[in-house]
């Protein structure tokens, strides 16, 4: 087999083992119910120390929710920006979540190590909040203004933090 075809199909089979991962750990009674503006669906997941942190926990604040995995390389290309924008908010009014799917923590907590990174990380380790907001796949980042409102779901990565900082607008006042 030729260095394309493997290439290919090692493309389609990451792609449908993400598939599986987003849209089958779930028990399938909750579907993609994420629109822009419409209320955020509400969630509650664990961070990396083990506490349970809501969505609603941050009603009248904007919030940036990133869906990730450490085995997406889009993903891992915008994490140093989203880390960025992270180190410069600290001051503001926006909160960011990073929602690793699928993963446990030692994996997720290696690869922050691995990378210099110190982003909040909740972690969905049945997918079961990635299909409440995912549509197509990851990294999605979905923008919720300071009534819990979805603003924009972006599906991929954002090329800089210029053009995650030009999005926040949408819900920074």
């Amino acid at each position: 087999m030729s260095k394309m075809p493997k290439v290919a199909l090692a493309i389609t089979l990451a792609s449908l083992t993400l598939g599986l991962l987003i849209s089958g750990c779930a028990d399938g009674s909750q579907v993609s119910t994420a629109r822009v503006g419409m209320p955020a669906p509400d969630f509650e997941l664990r961070n990396l120390d083990g506490e349970s942190i809501s969505l609603s926990g941050f009603k009248g604040k904007p919030v940036l929710l990133n869906f990730w995995n450490t085995g997406c390389p889009p993903c891992r290309a915008e994490m140093p920006y989203l880390q960025q924008v992270y180190n410069e908010i600290q001051e503001d009014n926006l909160v960011m979540l990073t929602v690793n799917i699928g993963e446990r923590s030692a994996t997720v907590e290696r690869f922050l190590q691995d990378n210099d990174l110190s982003l909040p990380v909740l972690l969905d380790t049945k997918g079961a909040v990635a299909q409440l907001y995912i549509k197509r796949g990851i990294p999605t980042t979905v923008l919720i203004d300071k009534d819990g409102i979805i603003q924009e779901i972006r599906i991929g990565a954002f090329p800089s933090k210029e053009s995650i900082e030009n999005r926040l607008s949408k819900i920074m006042p």
